[in-house]
């Protein structure tokens, strides 16, 4: 299953590359100090800190009213 979060986090550090958000800065900042695996390494074990902190406390997310997704076009986003 580690071997999952770590392909799982290298595959989110290439998509991320050149990106202008908070995660993406973090990364590239990780990346200029520390080898690739080891970043990768690095946001696998934070993603799951995360989902063990989500299970643990059994918090529920909702799922996003798809009318607070529409756009400006009155299409509804595609990935949700």
């Amino acid at each position: 299953m580690r071997r999952l979060f770590v392909v799982g986090a290298t595959a989110v550090i290439r998509h991320n590359r050149g990106k202008q958000t908070p995660a993406a800065h973090w990364l590239q900042s990780l990346r200029e100090k520390k080898p690739v695996r080891l970043v990768s390494v690095a946001l696998a074990n934070k993603t799951v800190r995360i989902a063990w902190a989500l299970l643990a406390r059994s918090v529920v997310q909702p799922i996003p009213d798809r009318r607070l997704l529409t756009m400006s076009t009155g299409q509804t986003h595609r990935n949700w």
